[in-house]
């Protein structure tokens, strides 16, 4: 391509995405990835392609992992695509033709296809999840408030791609809630710095809304029974957010007293 790019990916035990990632992004001139020590084979798999550089980082939190990458990146332009989410054909096509004929923007969305338990989900709120995978690390950082459900800001124009990222979450519903659980840790945290208290507003309602937005108003009924489980988990993800914040709280006096 006429515009060098690094791919940036953030791991922990993906030998199951690495080799599909490694293929998706083969087009980059070079792939960093920033791994939280797996004890899987992600790194058996990743150092056998010659491109990459595989660097073990502890980690703290999501922005803090990324931005860490982007500092290691030797061209401005880079991809970060997660390893659960997958490039198809014609969305590689799309992208190489951009780099060789110069990018027109600073940074481009791509809309996202939600697969869960290797079905496409329609509706649930997937339906306009989008996200930015690609941009000019020059104008462009994670925000340093937040530690999960990372919000890159662009100082640019940013533009969006015609074809969708597949997305393939989960294969079971442990692995769903388990995610869902270490993002409501994180997100506990970020609460604690804030000095949220909850009450039984965060604890009741909070959750409740949290069902009826996933399951009614953003029509996961019309994705039957995977629409219900998804409300649910999501539900039961805000009720440990705040269950989270109240330990964090809890072991605080206790180390006080």
């Amino acid at each position: 391509m006429s515009t060098k790019i690094s791919a940036l990916l953030i791991t922990y035990n993906e030998e199951k995405n690495m080799r599909r990632y490694l293929n998706d992004v083969d087009f980059a001139d070079e792939i960093i990835i920033i791994d939280s020590y797996s004890i899987d084979k992600t790194e058996e798999i990743a150092i056998q392609n010659p491109k990459v550089t595989f660097i073990k980082r502890k980690f703290d939190n999501f922005t803090n992992q990324r931005n860490y990458g982007l500092s290691l990146a030797k061209n401005d332009w880079v991809t970060f695509f997660d390893a659960d989410e997958g490039i198809s054909t014609q969305l590689k096509k799309e992208i190489i033709s951009i780099f060789n004929n110069q990018p027109k923007f600073d940074a481009y969305f791509v809309y996202r296809k939600f697969f869960f338990k290797k079905k496409h989900i329609k509706y649930s709120g997937m339906q306009n999840d989008k996200a930015i995978r690609i941009f000019k690390k020059s104008k462009s950082q994670y925000r340093l408030d937040r530690m999960v459900h990372e919000i890159i800001e662009c100082n640019g124009e940013v533009g969006f791609l015609t074809n969708k990222l597949d997305h393939y979450t989960f294969d079971n519903e442990q692995e769903y809630l388990d995610k869902l659980n270490s993002y409501s840790s994180l997100r506990a945290q970020e609460l604690r710095l804030k000095g949220l208290k909850p009450s039984f507003y965060h604890y009741k309602i909070k959750p409740a809304y949290r069902f009826l937005n996933y399951f009614v108003m953003r029509l996961g009924f019309l994705d039957g029974k995977d629409g219900y489980t998804i409300a649910k988990l999501h539900a039961i993800s805000v009720a440990n957010r705040y269950k989270y914040l109240d330990e964090i709280y809890r072991k605080e006096n206790q180390n006080l007293g």
